[in-house]
């Protein structure tokens, strides 16, 4: 092992790895940058996360071989990014090689000016060449190459290039600030345009949208499930429910464990790129509690209790934080740690074996590679066997986890923790399980402590007790999304003003002003080349889209008619993308569902509201303002001249003129629904 270099003293676990290869890696920062700039070299910027597989292929190709180390420093600043702990640089990055050749992904490997300017780069290269794919060493020489003899023409394409990321995601939607403030139009056609456009792309068979690879779409298929509630549109429901099943039986699913891994290398879900994310289990959470509102599929609370429970056991710490990922790879095998010979299931399961096989598909040849990937039935027999598969299914996860584990990254983020606090608070909603919402109320309590800086201001990432990095857009938007759904499973409107006042910093502090949308860094950060606007709904939601539905939540909770019409003026800019992708712009498609088929405002007052806030909550009304008091309460517009008596009274109001209170929740759904129809009516 070499000694070692710069990374060493750096907190996050993916630069961590790098800390003792041979290349003399330096840290995003003044030093590496001034150096580039001294000794007029270019830099090389490679940027991956830990648990991406090719980033850990490369590094031991490439990076460990002395030979192409000493090349990398004698010819480059050579600089290690952990895409997750500065995703304001991936994004910038990322978007300038994949305007040079059409595609991205990680190890991201881009080339700079000394200035830090993009001018080439690409992802994964091997030692070796093969066909339409270079060796790193043939990268690293014709770059050195063309930087010292063609300059010029280098210096140009850096210019075109960071012209080019500067305007990346505007969609040529025109807006000015005028626009952005203007009452948008929204109907139910358009709606179902972008609904039309989903199930164009639909998997009919295997769920899912499109062929393999195949990601979640978390975003997709809960605009389906909230066109079914509105439309009552079967065939939207029907593939949203097709589609989770899918997962839930696949390979994708830790049939043993619990949790969902990142994406499935083929149509079926069968075989998953074996990394699991905290913020895709925090989004599949979510959208799995409110299609069990929906259907009461007993699957699906299935799902989400092994989910959490895998959540609690392997991603959390014991402050109540969540740590961002479990490695693809273990013993330097992509899967190793998940997958079974029938032999050995049938030593560890004796007498029991047959059943387990049949019912999780384990054969002698096995589904992968010779061995078995655990994929399931749909239904869990009931009596007896569903007894004996439980039992196996726990004596295996036993087993299992006395082999040689995928590596942690306990590297603990503001955003991905916020996520999973509001997966945690629609668990609680949809299955009424009290530890989900202390695990919420937890978790924000460790996020407040460790991540909380002066003021409002908030940083990004935490590692052993060390805050960095200043919070970014999407982190300060999914807290807020936090506190909102916090505020609705407690009934305490504390989170409301803590919720209120971090939107203010957010539009003091990250506004476009000429757009009305919002940039991705805070208007203090100085170490980046430029800053950007993000739109897009990719693996997580876009800051932009949560802070338009955090606007429009919190402007009718505050009555704060401009933060309304910002929010309907950011998701009318956008028309013409989210009705003709909506597979990129989900989060925005169920805003305007949100817009356009109105938002009911439900407030529940009384002395003991516990119960009836609870059957509320199982129910699903895809987009509505709620809250609950115990006394009156002047401060927010909705509970104001509103009773708090010995029984709790349900008050269901539209643009604050509230109807006759009722006193059952049941009739409050029906008043709800009729305020719903009454609306899509006027619109048609």
């Amino acid at each position: 092992m070499s000694r070692p270099n710069r990374l060493a003293s750096e907190t996050s676990p993916y630069l961590l790895q790098h800390a003792h290869n041979p290349v003399d890696w330096y840290a995003w920062g003044e030093e590496a940058l001034e150096t580039a700039r001294r000794e007029d070299k270019p830099i090389l910027v490679s940027i991956g996360y830990a648990a991406c597989h090719w980033c850990h292929v490369m590094e031991r190709e490439s990076f460990e071989d002395a030979e192409t180390a000493r090349f990398m420093n004698e010819r480059f600043v050579n600089i290690k990014i952990d895409r997750e702990e500065r995703p304001d640089l991936d994004h910038i990055y990322m978007d300038a090689v994949q305007a040079m050749t059409g595609s991205g992904g990680w190890p991201l490997n881009v080339f700079l000016t000394p200035e830090g300017k993009p001018f080439y780069g690409g992802t994964y290269f091997p030692p070796r060449s093969f066909p339409n794919r270079n060796s790193w060493r043939e990268v690293l020489t014709g770059v050195s190459t063309a930087f010292h003899d063609r300059r010029a023409e280098v210096e140009q394409q850096a210019e075109n290039l960071t012209r080019h990321v500067a305007t990346t995601g505007g969609f040529d939607i025109g807006i000015d600030k005028a626009d952005a403030g203007a009452a948008p139009v929204f109907t139910p056609e358009t709606l179902q345009q972008a609904r039309d456009q989903l199930l164009a792309s639909a998997d009919k068979e295997e769920g899912g949208f499109g062929g393999a690879p195949k990601f979640p779409q978390t975003f997709s298929i809960r605009f389906l499930l909230n066109h079914y509630y509105f439309t009552r549109d079967r065939a939207a429901l029907d593939h949203a429910c097709l589609s989770l099943d899918k997962m839930i039986v696949g390979g994708i699913y830790d049939q043993l464990g619990g949790g969902f891994a990142r994406y499935s290398t083929d149509r079926e879900w069968l075989v998953p790129h074996f990394e699991k994310m905290l913020y895709d289990n925090a989004l599949l959470i979510t959208v799995l509690s409110e299609a069990y509102q929906l259907t009461h599929k007993p699957l699906y609370r299935e799902a989400i209790e092994q989910s959490i429970a895998f959540i609690d056991r392997e991603l959390s710490n014991v402050e109540g934080g969540f740590y961002s990922s479990l490695d693809a790879d273990s013993e330097g095998i992509e899967g190793k740690y998940y997958i079974w010979d029938k032999a050995e299931i049938d030593v560890v399961l004796g007498s029991d074996a047959a059943v387990f096989n049949s019912f999780y598909g384990v054969t002698t040849e096995g589904n992968w590679e010779g061995s078995n990937i655990l994929t399931r039935q749909v239904e869990i027999p009931q009596g007896p066997t569903r007894e004996t598969l439980e039992a196996a299914r726990q004596r295996l996860l036993k087993h299992r986890s006395g082999r040689v584990r995928p590596a942690l990254d306990d590297k603990i983020l503001l955003g991905w923790n916020a996520l999973m606090n509001i997966g945690l608070s629609k668990a609680y909603a949809a299955l009424g399980e009290e530890r989900y919402r202390e695990m919420a109320i937890a978790n924000m309590h460790f996020i407040r402590h460790r991540f909380k800086g002066e003021g409002i201001h908030f940083y990004h990432h935490a590692y052993k007790g060390e805050a960095r990095v200043p919070a970014f857009l999407d982190d300060y938007a999914a807290l807020i999304g936090a506190l909102l759904q916090l505020q609705e499973i407690t009934g305490d409107s504390g989170y409301l003003e803590e919720a209120r006042d971090i939107l203010r910093f957010v539009t003091d502090h990250f506004s476009e002003p000429e757009t009305g949308f919002f940039l991705y860094t805070h208007d203090g950060q100085k170490d980046i080349l430029l800053r950007k606007r993000e739109i897009y709904d990719g693996a997580t939601p876009s800051g932009n889209s949560m802070m338009a539905s955090n606007l429009l939540y919190l402007g009718i909770v505050f009555d704060e008619k401009d933060w309304i019409q910002r929010a309907g003026g950011m998701a009318a800019a956008l028309h013409r993308p989210v009705v003709s992708y909506p597979g990129s712009f989900g989060v925005w498609a169920t805003i305007v569902q949100a817009l356009t088929y109105t938002i009911p405002e439900v407030v529940i007052t009384g002395q003991r509201p516990e119960n009836a806030r609870k059957e509320f909550l199982a129910h699903l009304i895809p987009y509505r303002v709620f809250q609950s008091s115990q006394a009156e309460n002047t401060q927010f517009p909705l509970l104001r001249d509103k009773p708090a008596g010995q029984d709790p009274l349900i008050f269901v109001c539209q643009d604050y003129a509230c109807q006759l209170p009722v006193n059952e929740v049941t009739t409050a759904i029906r008043l709800v629904e009729n305020v719903h129809k009454i609306k899509v009516q006027n619109v048609q």
